[in-house]
């Protein structure tokens, strides 16, 4: 919701920079407070995961915004858990079944409903909007096993700050290209700060803590509650329209997710009804 608000009046390069640069302020006063140093001996690495993790992805989202309703980004966004999945596979942090590949098929019969049949018509501008979402989420779902290598190297704090101060770097040219057209008004800079400092800077060193105890995949999870958030703060507040071809393809997402990362509600419901007994 928040790059739908702040997109068309930044502009997505200065939006992704602005947002990425926030970030970095944010985490350099933890890195200060906590007295870690950064990490530039492994520049080539941390230019990688800026890549994949940051820099691709907030500038792809932030210009999918521009056609695209923030409930159509969320549930492309959920696609990154498919894609994380199978590059944990070929890095060998995990494996694929038959569940995982019935998983994969569901969700990108979710993502043609979503599209083809949600409240925007499709058009030439859509279906490339929706594409850059999911290379976006593909970069995501790529970035977490190598991630979590790169914790063997490197703490979660200095993996976070140092992936954001290069892609601020990397994304700086085209926000000085495009800031003459940018419209820094309260709204726009509201929702960039927001981003900037909670959804990227703090919310992305948690994430990265998360990955220390457990899989790639794993960490992921919290992503199956962003389409729920998405399309519900999307209608609240934006007034975006509801169909169904977002609620089915939104459930298709879901139950991908599910399929591939096993998670089973009922099987945690019984468990835990069973070890009362």
């Amino acid at each position: 919701m928040l790059i739908r608000i702040a997109s068309p009046l930044l502009g997505p390069n200065v939006l992704a920079a602005l947002r990425i640069g926030i970030a970095t302020l944010t985490l350099a006063i933890l890195m200060r407070a906590m007295r870690h140093a950064w990490p530039w001996q492994r520049w080539r690495e941390l230019l990688l995961l800026a890549l994949l993790s940051v820099a691709v992805p907030f500038l792809l989202f932030a210009w999918a915004a521009l056609q695209l309703p923030a409930g159509y980004s969320a549930l492309l966004n959920s696609t990154a858990v498919i894609f994380g999945i199978f590059a944990s596979a070929w890095l060998k942090e995990d494996t694929l079944t038959v569940r995982k590949l019935l998983g994969c098929v569901c969700g990108f019969s979710g993502v043609a409903l979503i599209v083809g049949f949600g409240p925007v018509e499709p058009s030439a501008k859509v279906i490339l909007a929706a594409l850059g979402c999911t290379v976006g989420s593909a970069c995501y779902g790529v970035s977490a096993p190598l991630t979590k290598r790169a914790l063997t190297r490197m703490q979660p704090l200095e993996i976070a700050a140092g992936i954001h101060g290069v892609g601020f770097l990397l994304l700086l040219p085209g926000a000085l290209w495009s800031l003459p057209q940018a419209q820094f008004t309260p709204m726009a800079m509201i929702a960039v700060a927001i981003m900037g400092v909670v959804t990227s800077g703090l919310a992305y060193w948690l994430h990265i803590r998360i990955m220390v105890h457990v899989t790639p995949v794993a960490a992921m999870s919290p992503i199956f509650m962003i389409p729920v958030f998405g399309v519900t703060w999307g209608h609240l507040f934006l007034g975006e329209q509801l169909s169904t071809g977002i609620y089915a393809g939104g459930a298709l997402v879901l139950l991908a997710s599910a399929l591939v990362t096993g998670f089973n509600p009922l099987q945690k419901w019984r468990d835990a009804a069973n070890a009362k007994r």
